[in-house]
């Protein structure tokens, strides 16, 4: 009874397409839609990085096929057919996901600095474009969504960056993520390094870098920080100082059964 229920269930399926014009046939290969594209990053976010935001290069480099079939669904996707916040999801995905294919192509190496013009001159297809991680931060979030959030979602494998999210950004809950994304990232002590002995605040470069990025919000340096620490707020009369990027890359490191089984 079950299979009946079953076989009718397809050819009704297989005859409702027929009539609105579709070719449906067994195998075919979905389209890609940006919940498609969502679900498959959560997936491979979870399988590679750990809970402290840290990548297994070494791991991935051995086993690159989710990497290469969603670096593929990245390229191909339509972005005509999503919204505008679905777009902003896109991109921050696509930033994040682009970063770690282009270290494994590049990979061993310690830090980003080994591999010179990889933000302004490499060019990775995303969207059908082909477009430089910089042009996908400036022309394709920055420009348009004027929301300084952003610094603490995208990551550029460097461990001066915020944590790299195992969760991938949707749209629909894109409001709540970034707020999240940024409040981890401004409570954490090695991100944002206050000293009340001596009365400084040590904050990441980026809020010299994009210090107008941050301007747009009305507030700047710890005033912007203290937005989100409601229950550790910073004295605003604290010294502030940037502390120097650390380029070093955002590598999990092993532990020696796990180097000793890998032989």
């Amino acid at each position: 009874m079950k299979f009946c229920y079953a076989f009718g269930k397809f050819w009704a399926l297989l005859l409702l397409s027929l009539m609105l014009g579709g070719t449906a046939m067994a195998g075919e290969v979905a389209p890609l839609t940006a919940a498609s594209i969502t679900a498959q990053t959560t997936a491979f976010l979870q399988k590679f990085v750990n809970k402290e935001g840290k990548v297994s290069y070494e791991t991935l480099q051995r086993n690159p096929e989710m990497l290469d079939a969603l670096l593929s669904n990245i390229g191909d996707f339509d972005l005509a057919k999503a919204g505008a916040v679905d777009q902003y999801a896109f991109y921050l995905n696509a930033y994040n996901v682009l970063v770690i294919g282009e270290i494994i192509k590049n990979y061993p190496l310690t830090s980003l600095q080994d591999m010179p013009g990889f933000f302004n001159r490499v060019r990775m297809r995303v969207g059908r474009e082909l477009l430089t991680l910089d042009q996908i931060e400036t022309d394709k979030l920055r420009k348009i969504y004027d929301d300084p959030r952003l610094h603490f979602a995208l990551v550029c494998g460097t461990n001066s960056c915020p944590r790299l999210n195992r969760v991938a950004y949707v749209g629909k809950d894109l409001f709540a993520q970034l707020n999240n994304q940024a409040r981890f990232a401004l409570l954490d002590p090695s991100y944002v390094k206050v000293d009340d002995a001596k009365k400084i605040v040590r904050l990441p470069e980026i809020f010299q870098w994009y210090e107008s990025d941050f301007s747009t919000s009305g507030k700047t340096g710890v005033m912007y920080v203290n937005q989100f620490r409601k229950n550790d707020r910073i004295p605003t009369w604290y010294t502030v100082e940037y502390y120097p990027y650390n380029w070093s890359l955002n590598d999990q490191k092993r532990t020696d059964s796990e180097i000793m089984a890998s032989k």
